[in-house]
């Protein structure tokens, strides 16, 4: 199983009050998270990343182990405290502005 912690407004639209606990088949990585997530929580389809591109979103950024995996390959795999469930994979609703 797979923690992931998802922004307030997010849980709200998934229905969910804390973290969520995903299984996830094979390696994990920020696109098999991704696709659990959307496949369990169906609302959450192009919130997080785009329909079509499958590109992160902008204003929207991953967090593991305190690094911002953001610009890593959503195909690289994840840092065992992730896939082992001591971490959760952290999904944050950025801010602009100054």
């Amino acid at each position: 199983m797979i923690r992931v912690q998802l922004p307030a407004h997010l849980r709200t639209l998934a229905g969910v009050k804390g973290e969520v606990m995903l299984d996830v088949q094979g390696q994990i990585t920020q696109r098999s998270i991704l696709d659990a997530l959307e496949a369990c929580y169906p609302m959450l389809r192009g919130t997080i990343r785009d329909h079509v591109t499958q590109q992160r979103r902008p204003y929207v950024r991953f967090f593991a182990c305190e690094q911002d995996l953001s610009h890593d390959s959503p195909d690289a795999p994840l840092p065992e405290e992730v896939a082992t469930a001591r971490e959760p994979f952290l999904v944050i609703g950025a801010m602009a502005g100054g």
